[in-house]
């Protein structure tokens, strides 16, 4: 579905938090993909959402702070640890635009174990590592369990001019307020809030992965099309207000 309405989709309020967290360091790295190639790969009653005719798949590392639930201030130590996922992009018959995790890798054991269950969502145990060193960050993953292995990712970006105004593939990229899986049984769509990503340029440094292939999108070996950094945003999840 080409949707020229995406440069006016607004933030849609949860109205009761179930969970709170902070994602912060965010590196977007995206690559055009055929959208029926991916078309398998998302749950069912949902289809690839496209931009002119192309879908995308991204590799997004970032940090995890202050995750915990209802309003609270966070789980101490377990609710802060790096992330990494691998994520196409959908739309369902209702026209909620989502994401799609192929894969996430976490470095604490509990909630990797906690959303595997609960959400049936494809959390992976691993050991990671996130750094900075001026306007350089480097992100490092390796998977531990469950397979399939080897899974690793090692990524450097160099931080660029903040973005005025997206470009409709950059809102298209990262406006996205909700994620949809399969679990219990049927297709569920999971609606976030935060606030609009402020956006950077980055430059990409050097790229080592195979998280991608693992996660059933084997054969992406070219130069990602846009590579984008943010500070990162509040987030809450829960049901959203009618």
């Amino acid at each position: 579905m080409d949707v020229e309405e995406i440069t006016t989709e607004t933030v849609r309020p949860v109205a009761r938090v179930v969970l709170g967290q902070r994602w912060t360091d965010l590196a977007f790295l995206h690559w055009p993909v055929d959208p029926a190639r991916v078309a398998p790969l998302l749950p069912a009653g949902t289809v690839p959402d496209v931009l002119d005719g192309v879908t995308y798949a991204g590799v997004i590392g970032f940090r995890m702070e202050r995750f915990g639930f209802l309003r609270g201030p966070g789980v101490p130590y377990l609710g802060t640890f790096c992330e990494t996922n691998v994520r196409l992009y959908s739309v369902d018959g209702r026209g909620r635009r989502a994401v799609v995790f192929r894969s996430l890798e976490a470095e604490r054991l509990i909630p990797v174990l906690v959303a595997r269950v609960s959400l049936r969502l494809p959390y992976m145990w691993a050991r990671m590592r996130l750094t900075r060193d001026g306007d350089q960050l480097a992100y490092v993953s390796r998977r531990r369990w469950p397979g399939p292995r080897p899974a690793v990712n090692r990524m450097r970006i160099r931080v660029g001019e903040p973005i005025a105004e997206p470009s409709r593939l950059e809102h298209f990229l990262t406006a996205r307020w909700g994620l949809h899986t399969r679990a219990w049984g049927r297709t569920r769509h999971l609606a976030n809030e935060h606030p609009r990503w402020p956006l950077h340029r980055a430059e990409l440094l050097d790229l080592d992965d195979t998280l991608l292939a693992a996660a059933g999108l084997p054969g992406i070996d070219t130069p990602p099309v846009s590579v984008l950094y943010s500070p990162g945003v509040p987030v809450t999840f829960g049901p959203v207000a009618t």
